[in-house]
């Protein structure tokens, strides 16, 4: 039993115990509420620095009247992006892709001691790193990528000793990675790709036990790769491409057999491929293109059966391609041009059920193509041109329905193009057969390839007539080459139909008659050669024609026009004699008064028909502005109204010509004037898809976008009807040196303002998504005031939320995206790469088709056609000056409009970045145009490409 004295001192205890716990409880209260006072406090001035646009995004950060008391906190009014734990301490800030913009220079670090997450990437942040960032000594997380971050990675970063993540990648930072970093042992994933960080990688790197992912990729590493990163033998992705890395791979290498990701592209790396390569059996994506790798293929990768891309090209490789390589059913991107490979092609690549892209070009390749290879029925890109290839094209290849890519030059092939080319592959776009020894005719059946963008059968032994079904290719554009054969008879006339065409040759043939007057409609036309032929009469009034090269016309029979290097052509005048002259006028003055009467009665009908419209049919009402507003009540009226307009479609009135269409002037009865676009019976063979497409696009109203009136569907003819812009397209501007020259930069900043806006309004405004899918200079088109419009919706695509949007390839070749090398896949980012290209356009002043090869040849990470016309050099494209990238034909913009010019070009090589992934939404680069922004930090006139482009590679 218990003594009686223990019952007063136990409660005296008990009573002193709670006594003492209220006070602690009401201390921590009091000091969790001070706590959270203090942290609103620093985020509402944080807040208050940020840009007056971007304020509205943190609405939910105020303080009421009723909340402005001794327990107001962010945890406790559910301030977005604000996460706290259980006392009310804020632990979580992730504020990403929500457009902030201002610095981080005011945000008061030390009034966060519990953070231990801090995201705020994807937006327009800008300015230095603080070194204060390291008061943040709970921090876990921090993600300060895909913003405009600049100056160096400050020391202090290495004192978060509880750091789990570190992201900056996609910013503007310089100098050289901290070797003090190396002492974040908690790390798990580092990543600082796409900056601009200099020096060599520390091999303090190597104490990163943890780390799972490191990503240094795309910036300006020069030196070794240290044999310290062979430490990390946890590591999954290891990605350094797009850097100056030189030297051997250390053998250390080899001990990360854990890797899933690989990437060491286009750097300067020699010796040889790792030898453990794939041997944890899970490596899926190896990239090592673009170096200087010598020896055999790794015995590991013949049986990798995990890979999913592998990429080897341009090295100096050797071995058997026949016994180097097994069977890959996961495979979906092979690539091993450019090397020094020997052997034949293996029947096994026909296994890789799941292959889109097959490259071997440029190798030693001899043997037969085999026919297995049509077993692989996803391929998308076939090329194994350059190679040492024998006999003939194998007719299973038309059993790979995806295909259209398919490139075969030179090598040696023989026999003639299987038919099933053609009536097959209902995709191909592009077939490259130059170079070798087919002969036979060319079959008609490449006619039916109705998507094709690019036909060379160059430099062969075909003969006969070049079929009239060539002339069915209405989307060809960039080249049909058919010189250098055995071609007879004379030119189809149908070939005028190509009216996207830019290069024609037909040269080194046996083709005789007259050139085709059908040839004047082909105005898109850029170069052509018609040399060593057997043909006579005028040449085409074309311009391509006009200001050919002498040579393009050499050697034929006689031909004449309008040429400095032909004769004229003047028909023979015949003297009349008395006699005949008498005869022919009683032939012509009775035919004269038949005419006066006939056209009388016409007139007389015409008037009377008016009145009748005029009395019975409110779509001819006076007071109606818009005389299409109801013009669907009769659609005779209005066709017939649009051909008296343009005198039946008349040439006169045409104002442009296109692969579906031509468009005229014309000017309604009503005094309203519109654009027609007539459409080709090739496109009513599909009218039901197509008219259920401008049903959407009738809901379209937006002041950067024409106006569509409406489609009618007429016995005779179906049309478009659009608001007429006057000055027409963007790229018939910058072509015209005397307009070129109003264009000052004002002018081009609001064109492109507009431009985005348009494209915005498309993917984020319209429910579903509208995608133009054709995107050019030529689809941009101005009013009196310079004012933008996107028009030409004939291709557009409404995307299909929560499905796979894929479809036949479609654009301007120029400005369609690189990913459709390899997908068929149609997403908002394939309009932003177009509107890339175009905007680099409009400040460029051409095409800057040549500009995009060099940069991409400099780093591979791009694919893009190239402009014989333009006059870039690809040596050192990074270093060119943004200065001597302009226009030269406006003066160099100044101060604040200079700036406004870094902020395009910046924009626009971020959108033509080759992975659609990190390619901006449109709507940030509206929201981005649309800024008042601060001056950039180095001199207009030393800003080099390097500082504003945020590349990627296909890796």
């Amino acid at each position: 039993m218990l003594p009686k004295a223990f019952f007063p001192l136990s409660l005296i205890t008990i009573i002193t115990f709670f006594s003492y716990s209220s006070h602690v409880a009401s201390a921590n209260s009091a000091s969790s509420t001070a706590q959270g006072r203090a942290e609103a406090e620093a985020l509402l001035k944080w807040k208050a620095t940020l840009q007056n646009q971007t304020q509205s995004h943190l609405s939910s950060w105020t303080l009421s009247r009723s909340n402005a008391t001794s327990t107001s906190s962010p945890c406790m009014m559910s301030w977005i992006g604000i996460g706290c734990n259980d006392v009310g301490s804020v632990t979580r800030i992730n504020l990403t892709s929500i457009g902030l913009i201002g610095t981080l220079r005011y945000f008061n670090f030390t009034s966060f001691p519990n953070l231990n997450s801090l995201d705020l990437h994807d937006n327009l942040l800008f300015g230095e790193i603080p070194s204060r960032i390291s008061n943040l000594s709970q921090l876990s997380v921090l993600n300060l990528g895909s913003n405009q971050f600049s100056g160096i990675i400050p020391l202090e970063v290495g004192k978060l000793m509880n750091l789990n993540i570190l992201i900056f990648s996609y910013n503007l930072l310089q100098g050289s990675i901290p070797s003090n970093i190396g002492y974040l042992t908690n790390l798990s994933v580092l990543i600082l790709g796409s900056n601009c960080l200099s020096g060599s990688i520390p091999p303090e790197l190597g104490k990163l036990k943890s780390l799972t992912e490191l990503r240094l990729n795309l910036n300006n590493l020069t030196g070794s790769i240290p044999a310290s990163l062979g430490d990390l033998i946890g590591l999954k992705v290891l990605s350094l491409y797009g850097n100056q890395l030189s030297g051997p791979l250390p053998r250390e290498i080899n001990n990360l057999t854990n890797l899933t990701l690989f990437f060491l592209s286009n750097n300067s790396i020699s010796g040889f491929l790792p030898e453990n390569i794939c041997h944890g059996g899970i490596l899926e994506d190896f990239c090592a293109s673009n170096n200087r790798f010598v020896g055999t293929v790794p015995k590991g990768l013949k049986n990798c059966t995990s890979l999913t891309r592998l990429r080897l090209d341009r090295n100096n490789l050797i071995g058997n391609i026949s016994q180097d390589f097994g069977i890959y059913p996961k495979l979906d991107y092979l690539d091993l041009s450019y090397n020094k490979f020997l052997g034949e092609i293996s029947s096994n690549w026909g296994k890789c059920q799941l292959l889109t892209s097959l490259k071997i070009s440029n190798n030693q390749i001899t043997g037969e193509i085999p026919p297995k290879l049509g077993e692989s029925t996803l391929l998308h890109v076939i090329d194994l041109s350059s190679n040492n290839l024998v006999g003939k094209i194998p007719y299973e290849l038309g059993k790979l329905k995806s295909l259209f890519n398919l490139t075969l030059s030179n090598n040696n092939l023989s026999g003639s193009i299987p038919p099933e080319i053609g009536t097959d592959l209902p995709d191909l776009t592009y077939l490259d057969l130059a170079a070798n020894n087919l002969s036979g005719p060319i079959p008609r059946q490449l006619g039916d390839c109705s998507k094709m963008l690019y036909l060379n059968l160059r430099n062969n032994h075909f003969s006969e007539g070049i079929p009239i079904e060539i002339g069915k290719l209405l989307f060809l554009q960039v080249l049909l080459d058919l010189s250098r054969n055995s071609l007879t008879g004379e030119i189809p006339w149908q070939i005028g139909n190509l009216v996207k065409l830019e290069i024609l040759n037909l040269s080194h043939n046996n083709l005789s008659g007259s050139i085709p007057s059908s040839f004047d409609n082909l105005q898109s036309m850029r170069l052509v050669d018609l040399s060593y032929n057997d043909l006579e009469g005028p040449i085409p009034n074309n311009k391509a024609f006009e200001e050919a090269r002498s040579e393009a016309f050499s050697h034929n029979k006689d031909l004449c026009g309008n040429h400095t290097g032909l004769m004229s052509c003047h028909p023979p005048v015949k003297d009349a004699k008395d006699g005949d002259d008498r005869v022919a006028l009683l032939v012509i003055i009775p035919i004269a008064v038949a005419v006066f009467f006939f056209t009388t009665i016409t007139g007389m009908i015409y008037i009377l028909r008016k009145e009748r419209k005029k009395k019975g049919n409110k779509l001819r009402d006076s007071h109606q502005e818009n005389v299409f507003s109801i013009w669907s009540y009769e659609g005779k009226l209005v066709f017939q109204d649009i051909k008296e307009a343009t005198e039946g479609f008349n040439t006169k009135y045409c104002i442009g010509v296109g692969a579906t269409g031509s468009v005229y002037k014309a000017e309604m009865s009503s005094g309203q004037v519109v654009a027609v676009k007539i459409l080709q019976h090739a496109m009513l063979e599909e009218r039901k898809s197509y008219e259920s497409e401008i049903r959407a696009l009738t809901t379209i109203r937006h002041r950067n976008i024409v106006k569509l009136h409406g489609f009618c569907s007429h016995a005779q003819q179906s049309f478009l009807i659009y608001e007429y812009l006057e000055r027409g397209s963007m790229a018939k501007i910058l072509s015209n040196m005397g307009k070129s020259k109003e264009l000052d930069w004002i002018k081009r900043i609001n064109i492109v303002k507009g431009f985005a806006n348009a494209l915005c309004y498309m993917h984020h405004d319209c429910r579903p998504p509208i995608i133009h899918r054709d995107i050019s200079s030529n689809n941009l088109l101005l009013d009196t005031d310079y004012e933008a419009h996107v028009s030409d919706f004939g291709t557009a695509r409404v995307l299909k939320l929560d499905s796979c949007n894929w479809t036949g390839l479609a654009g301007t070749y120029g400005y369609i995206a690189p990913e459709l090398a390899y997908t068929m896949k149609v997403t908002e980012k394939c309009d932003v790469y177009s509107f890339g290209v175009a905007t680099l356009e409009i400040i460029v002043g051409h095409h800057p088709g040549e500009l995009i090869c060099s940069l991409s040849s400099s780093t591979s990470s791009m694919s893009s056609s190239s402009s014989p016309t333009s006059s870039f050099s690809p040596f050192n494209p990074h270093g060119m000056l943004l200065k001597d990238m302009l226009d030269k034909r406006i003066a160099t913009p100044q101060a604040e409009i200079a700036d406004k010019v870094i902020t395009i070009a910046k924009l626009a090589f971020s959108c033509i970045n080759a992975n659609p992934d990190l390619r901006p939404t449109m709507e940030r680069v509206s929201q981005e145009l649309s800024t008042r922004r601060q001056s950039f930090s180095e001199s207009f006139d030393m800003v080099t490409l390097r500082q504003l482009m945020n590349l990627d590679h296909e890796d």
